[in-house]
């Protein structure tokens, strides 16, 4: 698992408050899970990327109850075995809270992730879901469509570092969506 340096944070995306530009970090968040449902699955993987593409946490999950999940280990190959000496959610849970507090976080799929980690929304300065300013971007805002991160990472010319549906590199896909976004809005 690597651990988090507050050293090695990028500062971004400044705010301005009584005629000074402040600044707050901002991570990407990923996870991979046993299913879709928070009431019922459990995460089996989760990564969070600075601003800088920097891995700051990566980390497999062992789930507290669930045994098998072949529907979602046949998406992103996890399996049981794979996460039998892993660290519990609420292991890593202290060191998660402690890097997204007061951060900008960036998540492609916010509600879903969140439904497995609300304690992270409440820590966050700020969440931000990724997917809803992809969908505005390419004008399927008010016919609301979901666009899977893959199709999305490929529209902004991102190179996968490593395999889709894995925690680390879903992470660094959301950066790169989210920064083509901001350089859009930039434009005149």
């Amino acid at each position: 698992m690597k651990r988090y340096n507050s050293q090695e944070a990028t500062l971004i995306g400044g705010f301005t408050c009584f005629g000074k530009t402040l600044f707050m970090n901002t991570f990407y968040l990923d996870t991979e899970t046993t299913g879709l449902h928070p009431a019922t699955d459990e995460l089996v993987e989760i990564a969070v990327v600075d601003d800088a593409g920097n891995i700051v946490l990566d980390t497999l999950l062992r789930p507290a109850e669930s045994t098998a999940w072949p529907d979602a280990q046949r998406i992103h190959g996890i399996s049981p075995d794979d996460v039998a000496m892993a660290p519990t959610r609420e292991d890593v849970l202290p060191e998660l809270l402690a890097l997204v507090t007061g951060a900008r976080l960036v998540i492609y799929n916010a509600d879903f992730d969140l439904g497995f980690l609300p304690e992270v929304a409440t820590a966050a300065d700020q969440v931000s879901c990724c997917m809803l300013d992809f969908a505005e971007h390419i004008g399927d805002w008010n016919d609301y469509r979901w666009h899977k991160l893959d199709s999305a990472a490929n529209y902004v010319g991102f190179h996968w570092p490593g395999s889709k549906h894995r925690a680390a590199a879903d992470a660094l896909a959301c950066r790169a969506v989210w920064q083509y976004l901001r350089r859009q809005d930039d434009q005149p």
